[in-house]
């Protein structure tokens, strides 16, 4: 939810995921064998990257996180937890991927991919298995998924864990995992379901500030939502003479920084960029003021977002 220091964080992050997958593959307990899952208890004296180097089975993480400038950052005190993909997952890659992420103008989505495999703080198997998600340094946060022995992450097996080294812990995976690469604009206007907040948006001279660096948390009114307004309010909004007013009241569904749902209820409240709070409450399912979440925790490359069923207006100052 910080955005002043997300860069470092995401360099650090990235260094995390080459260090321990190269580590895990020069233990045999770090073995991809099954069961799928298998578990380390040893503590390694050397840090993530350097157990990685050693390892010789994650050579293309140590250059990616060389080439993203994150090594020095991932050899520092940490602790961090770092899913980290072996030399076959980044050669299951589509072809020319991996070597047009090497390149120097690609440095930012290297960046933010290699951070996308590390999580702050030393977390354990035993941990990871009871988690739905997980926020990573990148911003955004992975799915989490244990059934039958296999746990997944996003769409990659665990096939080594508890890989321990002196600044955190490696879990070896078997697929490179990607974050939304989508803005927050984008997402929504992928998604189909908000053509009208992408046309308000577009009225109000919005739409190149939310494609901005952010973070946002925007609570996004679908189509439906919109329709329920009073008949004649939004043709109103969405003349220029109005502009001040729709531009307010879109400011009143942003608020600035990563509020992932969780967060989100345990504030009670949040404060918009249009100056005005709103109240989250969870009784009954979670509501922005009057206005039920339908589907919350949609990342985005800036951001996420909260689908709700009505759009919130601000209070009369």
């Amino acid at each position: 939810m910080k955005s002043t220091n997300v860069l470092a964080i995401l360099a650090l992050a990235g260094t995390t995921s080459m260090a321990l997958a190269q580590e895990c593959s020069s233990k045999s307990a770090c073995s991809e064998s099954k069961p799928a899952v298998t578990a380390a208890s040893h503590v390694m004296a050397d840090d993530i990257v350097d157990t990685a180097v050693k390892a010789g089975k994650f050579n293309t993480l140590a250059a990616a996180l060389k080439a993203a400038g994150l090594v020095d950052t991932l050899k520092g005190a940490g602790p961090f937890t770092v899913f980290a993909p072996t030399d076959e997952a980044f050669a299951k890659l589509p072809k020319g991927t991996l070597d047009e992420l090497l390149k120097p103008e690609n440095k930012a989505k290297l960046t933010a991919i290699l951070t996308y495999h590390v999580v702050p703080g030393s977390v354990l198997a035993a941990d990871v298995t009871k988690l739905s998600n997980a926020a990573t340094v990148n911003g955004q946060r992975v799915d989490i998924k244990a059934a039958g022995g296999k746990v997944m992450i996003d769409g990659a097996t665990v096939t080594a864990t508890d890989v321990k080294t002196s600044n955190g812990v490696i879990h070896v995976i078997d697929t490179v995992i990607m974050p939304s690469t989508d803005d927050v604009v984008d997402t929504a206007v992928k998604a189909g379901s908000f053509k009208t907040l992408a046309a308000a948006l577009k009225a109000a001279g919005l739409v190149d500030a939310l494609k901005g660096s952010g973070p946002f948390t925007v609570f996004a009114p679908t189509d439906e939502a919109f329709a329920k307004l009073p008949k004649g309010t939004l043709d109103d909004l969405l003349k220029p003479e109005n502009k001040e007013k729709l531009v307010s009241i879109l400011k009143y569904h942003v608020v600035s920084g990563r509020v992932f749902s969780n967060d989100a209820v345990a504030a009670k409240h949040a404060k918009t960029l249009q100056g005005g709070e709103v109240k989250i409450t969870s009784d009954g399912g979670v509501k922005i003021d009057n206005a039920t979440v339908v589907s919350a925790d949609l990342d985005a490359s800036n951001g996420v977002i909260h689908v709700i069923d009505t759009v919130i207006m601000p209070k009369s100052k």
